[in-house]
């Protein structure tokens, strides 16, 4: 019961971390997209989700220090057919993350229900049907975590705007005012949930799943000490989606201007298909092309990730780690992609050559990472053709 308290939040930050453009990437040219790896992923109550084409994995780290991982399938027919048609594809990888982002926390939901089960019936006070009803809490919670979601990021900003419109009579600036208003209760609300001890961990399970993934698409052997040098932050980021979704609305919303307070409130709401579907093109267009323009596009994101991720330990890049291998092949990724033959040796510890402070190789993906995203991973492409989370 103790983590279901934290659901709601997660399901939501969930999205974040989702990438947002797999799948079709694999289509690009390698001078486009330096080796990319098809895969993407998310973090979850003490674990990830790695999603590589249709299956995907969910390792979670239990209290006894083990790593329970389950591997699922995952195929949505409609996105199949639509993911060639711009705008439209966005909105099926936005459906597709929150579906896999509810069924990622409700398996790490899970364990830890299972546990807290196991330990009162160790102290005789456990009861049957526990797990059972956390599960379906754990689902209501999640639909209410939807609506809370939308009434928080489209009806606050237009009441609270409505509260001092009378007082201006500039159409525009009052737009603005309702922009500026979604903006900062975003912001508000990624470093509130980040007092939050289970969230906090979340964003270093976060950390570890995109360092992961930048290891492997730097050509680097999976092991713990690789995973751990990669960068955090990648230009796919869900993160950097959702600050899109923030944005962008401002701009769409900015157009569209009703009297009527439940009407335009209605009118909020019905967008947002529109809205994400914009939203996704312009990511990735940032995550496919590498020059001044995606520059500018990608760094707002790329600063936001580094609220939303941190540094993990090393428990979690094995958790990582574990997620990878239950559903993608890196060894043979390395192989064809870099032409190297993995012998079991790992790479000599990262030196600080020019005395900046810095090691250097920490130095550099920072730079790539905002430069040109290929940096480390998670980017809210978790395998679904463009989209994780």
């Amino acid at each position: 019961m103790a983590r279901v308290g934290v659901y709601a939040p997660a399901l939501f930050y969930s999205l974040m971390i989702r990438r947002t453009c797999a799948g079709e990437e694999k289509d690009m040219s390698k001078k486009q997209k330096k080796h990319y790896s098809g895969i993407g992923g998310q973090a979850v109550l003490e674990g990830i989700m790695m999603k590589n084409e249709e299956h995907y994995s969910i390792a979670v780290r239990k209290s006894d220090g083990t790593i329970a991982v389950d591997i699922e399938n995952y195929r949505n027919s409609v996105y199949e057919k639509l993911k060639k048609i711009p705008f439209i594809r966005g909105i099926f990888s936005f459906i597709d993350s929150l579906i896999l982002g509810m069924r990622s926390l409700n398996f790490s939901a899970e364990i830890y229900a299972e546990e807290e089960a196991d330990d009162k019936n160790t102290s005789g006070s456990g009861s049957s049907g526990k797990g059972l009803s956390d599960k379906a809490l754990t689902t209501i919670v999640g639909i209410v975590s939807v609506v809370l979601a939308v009434g928080l990021f489209m009806v606050l900003p237009v009441y609270l705007t409505g509260l001092v419109a009378d007082r201006i009579r500039n159409d525009s600036l009052i737009a603005i005012i309702e922009g500026v208003i979604r903006l900062a209760i975003f912001l508000i609300y990624i470093v509130a949930i980040s007092l939050m001890k289970d969230i906090r961990r979340v964003y270093m399970y976060h950390g570890a799943e995109h360092k992961c993934i930048n290891c492997i698409e730097r050509g680097r052997p999976l092991t713990v000490h690789n995973v751990m040098r990669s960068s955090r932050m990648h230009k796919r980021c869900g993160t950097s989606f959702l600050l899109f979704v923030v944005l962008v609305s401002i701009i769409v919303f900015f157009f569209i201007r009703v009297d009527n307070m439940a009407l335009k409130i209605l009118i909020r709401i019905a967008l947002i298909p529109v809205v994400a579907g914009i939203s996704y093109e312009l990511l990735r267009f940032a995550g496919r092309f590498d020059n001044p323009l995606t520059f500018i596009i990608s760094a707002p994101g790329m600063l936001l990730q580094r609220l939303t991720t941190r540094e993990p330990d090393e428990s979690m890049a094995e958790v990582a780690i574990a997620a990878v291998e239950a559903v993608f092949d890196w060894r043979e990724f390395l192989l064809d992609e870099f032409g190297y033959d993995y012998t079991g040796e790992d790479d000599g510890p990262i030196k600080d050559e020019d005395g900046d402070g810095f090691l250097d190789e920490d130095a550099d993906t920072d730079t790539d990472a905002v430069a040109d995203g290929d940096d480390d991973t998670d980017t809210t492409d978790s395998g679904s053709d463009d989209s994780s989370i």
